[in-house]
């Protein structure tokens, strides 16, 4: 699956859609400011969490930090451990805030 723009997002949000969306940053940035409806999962807990995010293995989950880098580590994890449909927010947090 391609990765997806923050303006794509911000017009599936504008239509009503309420994808899966999860944060990667630290839980100090998420609590600083965050996508409305995200889940907060810091990348170094992501692996305790696969259990809980088990019922989303077949489902669109997007994933996000502040510029991209820790949520394409997050990406790449999640799909080795067989997650078929998982998209980066390009350019972070930083550039959502900014579209």
């Amino acid at each position: 699956m391609t990765d997806i723009t923050p303006d794509e997002l911000k017009q599936r949000r504008a239509n009503g859609e309420t994808p899966t969306i999860i944060d990667v940053r630290e839980t100090w940035e998420n609590e600083e400011a965050h996508i409305d409806g995200s889940r907060s999962i810091p990348l170094g807990t992501l692996p305790d969490k696969l259990d809980e995010l088990e019922d989303l293995r077949d489902q669109e989950i997007i994933v996000h930090c502040k510029g991209g880098g820790r949520s394409a580590s997050a990406k790449a994890f999640l799909v080795q451990h067989g997650f078929k449909n998982v998209r980066n927010l390009l350019g972070g947090f930083q550039a959502y805030q900014q579209a």
